[in-house]
């Protein structure tokens, strides 16, 4: 029998690990889990288990991104076709609300995947650097979650920002679930998902105004070739070209909410690449996967493909794309962006309001004009 090879080895014990980890959360709760107890149902040291991961947080967030990344969809033959019949915020946010509660404990005796996620929130809550991450990631979720409800306007409505009502939506599902953990069969499924359908006529006065910072720099002009590396797209499970023209902005996750600026500042039809990147990759880049995971699962309950914002989402754990524009160091304050036309970089900006700046400079330059369009599964 062929030997193992150092990176299959640590493949092997790393999906051990995860599976003994899962096991232990699910039994004894996060709190009272050890990561020696971990250790002893893989049948490794407590070293190889530190080898693989950080810590034990990191170990429960990434237990905890497995399981949504994983988790199977509803098969529901003609979907697509359901959910463009029903192109309404209401019925979408209905549609998304189950998606989400039905993942929540409200039961005494719920499934094990449902109860492994009762301490998330408490331990995201005990240490600063999760807190921040995990605001800029919901931020995140928000502006997606917005701009795939403004894409439902009816033709005649006039323009409006979208991301408040998403916000007051996430929150109401946030608080959903941290109750469900502390009081379980409390929360009642039904109401929960009426709120949310409810929220669709909220009026909370968003607007949109173009950021006039005196920080906010300019874009430098540029003209060099663009051939970066393959990427997937982590709101639709599938491959993307970073190559196409628009703008990539690389974001570490205390900035995520940048790309907004970079959406609303592209011409019409310019494709935007959000790179997001970390300084604490063995505990942060799980929580993202997590976070964006159950983004995506909501997503795919409610909105046919067509409606989907043109934004696409990359993790870039190995940095090659954001060495690619030009960033040789990254952190979870990076901020950076390269507008692309033509197969070539012609701006760049680094800093607070980079995204700004770069999204503007293709109102300058021809840009591919078919909005970019998630496929159908």
């Amino acid at each position: 029998m062929d030997r193992l090879s150092r990176a299959q080895t640590q493949q092997l014990n790393r999906a051990k690990v995860l599976t003994s980890a899962r096991a232990e959360f699910a039994e004894r709760g996060y709190r009272d889990a050890k990561v020696d107890g971990i250790a002893e149902r893989a049948g490794l040291t407590r070293g190889a288990v530190y080898s693989n991961f950080p810590g034990k947080r990191a170990l429960y967030f990434a237990v905890l991104a497995d399981l949504a990344e994983r988790a199977p969809e509803p098969d529901q033959p003609g979907r697509a076709a359901d959910l463009a019949a029903g192109r309404e915020a209401g019925t979408a946010l209905g549609a998304f609300a189950r998606a989400w509660v039905a993942r929540l404990p409200l039961t005494t005796d719920d499934h094990d995947g449902a109860r492994l996620g009762t301490d998330l929130l408490a331990e995201v809550m005990a240490d600063e650097r999760t807190r921040l991450p995990f605001a800029q990631l919901t931020k995140l979720q928000a502006i997606v979650l917005g701009l795939a409800l403004e894409r439902l306007r009816p033709p005649q409505a006039p323009p409006a920002r979208l991301v408040h009502v998403a916000e007051a939506v996430l929150t109401t599902l946030y608080g959903a679930a941290q109750l469900a953990a502390a009081a379980p069969g409390f929360v009642e499924p039904f109401n929960v998902v009426t709120a949310c359908e409810r929220l669709a006529g909220l009026d909370p006065h968003d607007t949109w105004p173009p950021p006039h910072l005196p920080w906010i720099p300019r874009a430098r002009p540029a003209d060099e070739p663009w051939s970066p590396p393959s990427a997937a797209d982590v709101l639709r499970a599938e491959p993307v070209r970073p190559d196409e023209d628009g703008v990539l902005a690389v974001l570490g996750l205390h900035r995520l909410e940048a790309v907004e600026e970079a959406v609303r500042a592209a011409p019409q039809g310019a494709r935007v690449t959000a790179v997001l990147v970390t300084g604490d990759p063995g505990e942060l880049a799980p929580l993202a996967r997590l976070v964006l995971a159950e983004l995506r699962h909501g997503l795919r309950q409610a909105f046919a493909p067509q409606d989907w914002p043109a934004l696409r989402v990359v993790f870039d754990e190995s940095g090659e794309l954001a060495a690619a524009a030009g960033l040789r160091a990254v952190s979870d304050g990076t901020e950076a962006a390269v507008a692309v036309s033509g197969a070539r970089v012609v701006a760049r900006a680094d800093g607070r309001g980079a995204c700004h700046a770069a999204a503007s400079v293709l109102h300058d330059h021809p840009v591919a004009s078919r909005e970019f369009t998630a496929k159908s599964d």
